[in-house]
């Protein structure tokens, strides 16, 4: 789950080229006023703070926004009337789209200014918005390749999640807000793989919103993660995440992601840094080889397109079945691989043996 400006603006309703578009819905042209590039814009709608995107796309044919208090973003349909700027506010529902607004704007300087009128064309609400460079604004966490990389792409979403988050268990947990999502963190551990370990619940929060504004309606449920340290080592740290999402499709998603790490570094190590010859179908031999599943289950795991997902407890090297159809999921029984099993695969030399092997 997935171009910058701002805003300033003092509202007047009387404009008659903002009267023409207040119907019940947006009366409306094809195509967007020449002057509606791409840009990031903030400021208020109806007294409420709120952020807005045109783009990133040159001519404006890409629009969202949302309520600084919410998070959540609302698709937003750009055409025009005349030279006003007419954005026509929707929702998914799982009877279809539902149009919840319009949104009238108009240059003023580097701004926008205009309304906002609800469905029934009757409410109508002032909204004022200046030029925003997201770049320009600090980083309100500690610094990271996910962070800055958000900031870059997705200018909303840095919007959103670049605000203090709220430690928890010691600080070996933190809270995002506005996903409710929790991820660990390792209580004095290196900063680097705290800003792996950050970047990781970045993308998860950031997806769990973005599946939030997929449907009218969703809340906190429909997108949920389970993430938990399952190894430690002197040089090495291993996490399991579970996550499972409903965002108004046919059916609801799960997704288990292993993750193992260079403490150091909170580069992710992969299994063949520990035991080279544990390509991907020696570790599918492993699996078949150790899986107690039933006949319909193994013949599923035996086809050629299986991935595992990979991470390490204290018992071993853990795989988990990651590319089954939606109804054969509960064939994703997660096998252990026992470390002295796998004794002879390893590499005597490298960095992360002795973290396995002590003696």
């Amino acid at each position: 789950m997935r171009g910058m400006a701002g805003v300033v603006v003092g509202l007047a309703l009387g404009s008659s080229a903002l009267a023409q578009g207040a119907g019940s819905a947006c009366r409306e042209q094809p195509g967007v006023p020449a002057w509606a590039g791409p840009g990031v814009f903030r400021g208020t709608l109806g007294g409420q703070p709120v952020a807005l995107r045109l783009g990133p796309g040159g001519d404006g044919r890409e629009a969202r926004y949302f309520y600084e208090r919410r998070g959540v973003n609302i698709a937003l349909v750009p055409t025009r009337w005349r030279e006003t700027l007419l954005l026509r506010e929707e929702v998914w529902t799982l009877s279809g789209t539902k149009v919840t607004g319009c949104l009238r704007l108009e240059r003023d300087g580097k701004g926008l200014r205009g309304d906002w009128t609800g469905p029934d064309g009757v409410r109508t609400l002032p909204v004022a918005l200046a030029p925003l460079d997201v770049t320009r604004l600090p980083l309100n966490l500690p610094a990271s390749p996910g962070l800055r990389k958000v900031r870059g792409s997705d200018p909303l979403a840095f919007l959103k999640l670049n605000r203090a988050w709220v430690g928890e268990a010691g600080g070996s947990r933190v809270r995002e807000p506005l996903s409710g999502l929790r991820y660990p963190r390792v209580v004095g551990g290196p900063a680097a793989l705290n800003a792996a370990l950050q970047d990781r619940q970045l993308e998860h929060a950031a997806n769990a919103l973005d599946c939030r504004a997929g449907l009218a309606g969703a809340g906190e449920d429909a997108y949920e993660l389970s993430a938990r340290v399952t190894f430690r080592s002197p040089h090495l740290l291993s996490v399991f995440e579970s996550a499972g999402s409903f965002c108004g499709g046919a059916h609801p998603d799960h997704f288990d992601v292993g993750l193992i790490l260079d403490r150091a570094t909170g580069r992710p190590v992969p299994v063949t840094a520990i035991w080279p010859g544990l390509t991907p179908a020696r570790l599918a031999a492993l699996y078949l080889a150790r899986s107690g599943a039933d006949a319909e289950c193994r013949e599923v795991l035996t086809g050629p397109d299986l991935t595992l997902a990979a991470h390490l407890t204290p018992g071993g090297l853990a795989l988990t079945p990651t590319s089954l159809p939606h109804v054969v999921t509960a064939c994703a029984e997660t096998v252990t691989v026992p470390s002295p099993a796998l004794r002879a695969e390893a590499d005597p030399r490298g960095l992360y043996f002795r973290d396995l092997y002590p003696r």
